[in-house]
């Protein structure tokens, strides 16, 4: 195992999250010297215990700046911005500050394919994980999805493939962090509240490729080749629905380096965007041993991921999906347009100060609009700017029973909400939750 130079370092993790957890246990096995701190107090008395076992110094309930004086690096949970007095006291004294990714670098006896961009990560994740596990491989999902890859790394062998997702929040925090296959599903303008600005966020993005020479395989989206142009010298494959590309869709058949693999019209997984997952996941997953018998059973069985564009059922002849995941106008232009039939799109949340004038370009198919949420007056503004009906609701629970009061056979309901969550739920996933838990009393 490469220590990285972590043994005998005082280390300082930031944040007790399952991130902090993993950080935590991996140091220690890497004989760090570490300094627990959180803002939380750590009530548990066993895993006070647990961690003072391992050597653990525990500071919590705050993050005194003394603990500066002896520390040689911090490791962060990636949410904590880099804004915290703390960590800018770190910056001014010279202190480098990762996050766990880094560490699971230094301790994977494994291939890593490194995932990241805007929209759709988690679903190149899954795919090129069902790629390669159809294909006979041993493939390990981590990352962003949330089994932090120090901690996944250490079930790893030297015969498994390391599938990580990875957010811009955790490429802020690698140094020597340096991929097999790298994948840029795209790269749009988004969480300008943690970056304060989108060329910071792409720089963030483009971290992932700081260590990469011609020895690996970068993917990239090839509507978007410019922003490559910083950095010569990569071995670079290109994917895209559109022109002529190592992976691309010609004559309605995906297409893999002149190889023809399966019609479009065979694929469960519709819809544009994904059209582009489908092809990025392709490229990795062949890049590390997948097969084309693999590849297409993928393609004819995989379905969507929860909150992802999952459909729900039919109610009264009415189709529903759940979208929940959409936090941004720009997943939420891709449901949009995955329809032709007419949709009853419910939609709002958190209040960032956004324009929904982007959303009007894709809102050809709406019907009606129900909105929820600090957002709900712009969506309405934005309903009667564009001639759509409006209804205003408490929630996505209410939301659907609404929906289903309109909804006629042949419709879409689609709760795509273009905003994150927390004005009202702790995450998308439990925002989404509460959608379903609406569909499932229908007809009760």
């Amino acid at each position: 195992m490469d220590t990285g130079g972590f043994e005998n370092k005082n280390v300082i993790v930031l944040g007790y999250g399952r991130s902090g957890r993993s950080a935590v246990s991996a140091l220690a096995s890497l004989g760090a010297n570490i300094t627990l701190t959180t803002n939380e107090v750590i009530a548990d008395e066993k895993i006070r215990q647990t961690l003072k076992g391992w050597g653990v110094e525990i500071v919590d309930g705050h993050h005194p700046a003394s603990l500066l004086n002896d520390a040689e690096l911090i490791v962060k949970n990636p949410g904590i911005p880099y804004t915290i007095p703390f960590l800018e006291d770190a910056a001014a004294r010279g202190i480098p500050v990762i996050t766990d990714v880094e560490l699971a670098y230094h301790m994977s006896p494994a291939p890593i394919i490194g995932i990241t961009g805007t929209n759709g990560k988690t679903t190149v994740t899954h795919l090129i994980g069902e790629m390669l596990e159809r294909s006979g491989l041993s493939p390990i999902l981590c990352g962003n999805i949330g089994y932090p890859a120090s901690e996944a790394v250490r079930e790893a062998t030297a015969e498994d493939i390391l599938v990580m997702e990875l957010s811009s929040f955790q490429l802020m925090g690698i140094r020597d962090f340096c991929p097999d296959t790298a994948v840029f599903t795209n790269i749009y303008e988004a969480h300008i509240d943690y970056h304060g600005s989108k060329e910071a966020y792409v720089q963030a993005k483009m971290n992932l490729v700081s260590n990469m020479d011609a020895s690996q395989t970068v993917i990239f989206n090839g509507r978007q080749k410019e922003m490559l142009g910083g950095h010569p010298g990569l071995h670079v494959e290109y994917f895209a629905a559109e022109g002529d590309h190592e992976a691309c869709i010609k004559d309605g058949v995906i297409v893999h380096k002149g190889t023809p693999l399966i019609p479009l019209d065979q694929v469960k997984l519709q819809g544009a965007h994904n059209h582009e997952n489908i092809l990025a996941a392709i490229l990795a997953a062949k890049n590390h041993g997948a097969s084309d018998a693999g590849i297409r059973e993928t393609l004819l069985h995989f379905g969507s991921i929860p909150h992802r564009m999952e459909y729900l059922g039919e109610h009264r002849g009415a189709a529903y999906y759940n979208d929940s995941k959409a936090t941004n106008n720009l997943a939420t232009t891709f449901a949009l347009e995955s329809f032709q039939a007419p949709v009853i799109w419910i939609a709002g949340g958190l209040d960032r100060g956004q324009s929904l004038d982007g959303l009007i370009p894709s809102m050809d198919s709406v019907a009606m609009i129900i909105t929820f949420g600090e957002m709900k007056e712009k969506f309405q503004e934005l309903a009667e700017r564009t001639g759509k009906a409006v209804e205003l609701a408490e929630n996505p629970h209410d939301a659907v029973i609404k929906a289903a009061r309109y909804a006629k056979p042949g419709d879409v309901v689609l709760f795509s909400p273009a905003c994150a969550s927390w004005d009202q739920y702790k995450d998308y996933e439990a925002r989404g939750d509460h959608f379903k838990e609406g569909f499932s009393t229908l007809g009760k």
